[in-house]
């Protein structure tokens, strides 16, 4: 007679795992977590679904791939023109002359820096001009495409976010541990110069630099960051206050492992909570000071596409509807889903056993 097989234990699952699969279970943050994931990695692919330049050009059986050629002539394609082809234009050539040559464009062929000023498909009227069949959000003062601008300008804001708060997180958690690891007069005195830090005008600095070097995203990161990282590195020094009191780092302390290591493998990974729980809530205000920035001309210099800057065109053109409509829904939408992720995760982080979100 046989024995019965007895049942396998279930592996234990770690802290991380158990947060995690919490998370999954908050809907309305786990599916924004998954559209926010989805839309950013596809914003890096917008070149093959927005863009004025050609995916293919086939002229007397040569195939050309001009999205990714550095430069191409427009009479090196039969077009009538000086400088580069205007692939829309070229399109219909070649479905004129019916001689086998063809242009394959994109879903939506217009570029984020292409001016239409002289395009048929504004029909001489003067921009802004409102949604049609062509420009479904219609186009900026300068004949620019809505659409085209805010989709490009999603990849920009989010990864200017995620850079800034990402150099901000590593200098305040690196100040405030050494705070709360030392205490004592580094502690005391630290504090006082961070005290003195957070007390400078940031936008008075960013007018200041503006007036004598132009803006960059290259600049504008680490300017943002170094007026960000003063409210982590509080938390930081707190949980590092709490955890040094406890035993495992007093053994690794009897074991000679140095400051560094005490530090950085051993307690950090212990008081990342605060890390993680407000991460998603300081991309809202990285996003929130970029397009303020841009707002207020202080931002990314211009053509880059911005959400900021047509907010500001929707101002000056109050009569133009879509400036103000379009932006502000890409705007709302997009911090609407970090906000609900970022409820999500805090409620995951959470102790208690019963949830609040639902």
């Amino acid at each position: 007679m046989s024995t019965p097989k007895q049942p396998k234990n279930d592996k234990p699952l770690s802290v991380f795992q158990r947060r995690w699969r919490k998370f999954k279970t908050l809907k309305r943050g786990w599916y924004s977590f998954i559209a926010l994931i989805v839309l950013y990695l596809l914003s890096w692919l917008n070149p093959l679904f927005f863009n004025d330049e050609a995916l293919v050009v086939s002229y007397n059986g040569e195939l050309r791939f001009p999205i990714f050629a550095s430069h191409i002539e427009a009479r090196d394609l039969g077009q009538r023109k000086i400088g580069s082809p205007d692939y829309r234009a070229l399109k219909l050539q070649y479905e004129e002359e019916d001689a086998g040559n063809y242009v394959v464009l994109p879903i939506y062929p217009y570029g984020p820096l292409e001016n239409l000023l002289t395009d048929p498909t504004l029909d001489g009227m003067r921009p802004p001009t409102a949604p049609d069949g062509n420009h479904f959000f219609g186009t900026d003062d300068r004949g620019r495409d809505v659409l085209t601008r805010l989709v490009y300008g999603f990849r920009i804001s989010i990864t200017f976010a995620l850079a800034m708060v990402f150099l901000s997180y590593l200098i305040g958690m690196t100040i405030g541990a050494i705070f709360g690891f030392f205490g004592g007069k580094v502690d005391i005195f630290g504090q006082r110069l961070v005290e003195i830090w957070a007390a400078l005008p940031f936008l008075y600095t960013v007018i200041i630099i503006s007036s004598i070097i132009q803006p960059s995203i290259k600049i504008l990161i680490p300017l943002l960051a170094i007026f960000s990282w003063v409210g982590i590195s509080f938390y930081m020094r707190g949980e590092f206050l709490r955890e040094k009191s406890k035993d495992y780092v007093a053994a690794a302390i009897a074991m000679g492992e140095p400051n560094r290591r005490i530090m950085f493998r051993h307690i950090l990974p212990n008081a990342l909570t605060p890390i993680v729980s407000f991460a998603p809530f300081a991309i809202v205000g990285g996003i929130s000071s970029l397009v303020s920035l841009d707002f207020l001309g202080f931002g990314l210099p211009a053509p880059t596409p911005s959400w900021g800057e047509l907010l500001n065109q929707g101002i000056s053109h109050i009569n133009s509807w879509h400036l103000v409509v379009f932006p502000l829904t890409a705007l709302f939408l997009t911090l609407l889903m970090v906000v609900f992720i970022g409820e999500a995760i805090r409620e995951a982080f959470d102790p208690k056993v019963f949830s609040r979100l639902r």
